[in-house]
């Protein structure tokens, strides 16, 4: 009689089941890679990781050359590319939208080369591709950038670097812009040791605590793995500055940061990392 009375009762549960909503699961976290490159030349072991993590040399590879302002803007990076090994590489033309964006679906490798990152941005945004770009990369693909296309991968982007103080911390002293997003949580600088810059991205962290600077040296990269973790590979040095856990008093705008308890790290070639958030103390 229990048997009987415990098979009844299964059984309901299992037909009201079948009745219930399904929960959403949320957003699958993207599967794609990310390389960031600091500008200053792509080292041959930069292009050997990219390869292969791109699929090998039969990855169909796209150039975003639009940071560019020289008319054949690409032609060189197609050139690098194809000595490096990769056997079909094309470059995005943006004339042509519906066209734009089937290209960046087939790409196994978005790669942007450097120039102006505002001039990217706004090229893009105006094709209506950004959406495309973030697709492939939550569908797998490997997208990078150097110099300014590193910059872009970024949500929050640093630009202006020309008027950017490199002699104080000053609140708003970064000027930034909207950028892909793809590594949502990073604020990704670059030419990062040769170009002294590690105040102009201390402002910028400390303007934005909830985001890790990324320093990022000429001839190095750093890779985002799925999982979040981080590889540097290539000839310099990568800073990381966090300010997550840190206490960050408030300063008007121009006036000095104050802060303290931030994390200060400096990775070399080979070296891996995450970003994993620490607890405030």
């Amino acid at each position: 009689m229990r048997t009987l009375l415990l098979a009844v009762f299964l059984s309901v549960l299992a037909l009201a089941a079948v009745g219930l909503p399904r929960q959403d699961p949320g957003p699958s976290a993207p599967r794609g890679r990310i390389l960031a490159v600091g500008g200053g030349g792509t080292t041959d072991a930069i292009a050997a990781r990219a390869i292969a993590l791109a699929g090998g040399p039969k990855a169909h590879m796209l150039i975003v050359p639009q940071a560019s302002s020289s008319e054949d803007a690409g032609a060189s990076s197609v050139e690098f590319w194809r000595a490096a090994g990769v056997l079909d590489v094309q470059v995005l033309a943006l004339a042509d939208r519906d066209a734009a964006r089937a290209a960046i679906g087939a790409a196994d490798f978005v790669c942007m080369p450097g120039g102006d990152q505002n001039r990217l941005m706004q090229a893009l945004r105006e094709a209506d591709v950004l959406d495309a770009i973030r697709a492939r990369y939550r569908d797998g693909a490997l997208v990078g950038g150097t110099s300014a296309g590193a910059a872009v991968l970024s949500a929050t982007m640093i630009v202006g670097g020309k008027s950017a103080d490199l002699e104080s911390v000053r609140a708003q002293g970064t000027e930034v812009a909207d950028g892909i997003g793809l590594w949502s949580d990073a604020l990704i600088d670059q030419h990062f040791l040769k170009r002294q810059r590690f105040n102009r991205l201390l402002a910028g962290v400390l303007d934005h605590p909830e985001l890790v600077g990324i320093g990022i040296d000429e001839r190095t990269g750093v890779v985002l793995q799925p999982d979040g973790s981080c590889e540097v590979v290539g000839d310099g040095g990568v800073v990381v500055i966090d300010a997550r856990a840190a206490t960050v008093r408030s300063a008007e705008p121009s006036t000095r940061h104050s802060a303290d308890s931030m994390r200060l790290a400096v990775y070399r070639d080979g070296d891996r990392f995450t970003l994993t958030a620490p607890k405030k103390r």
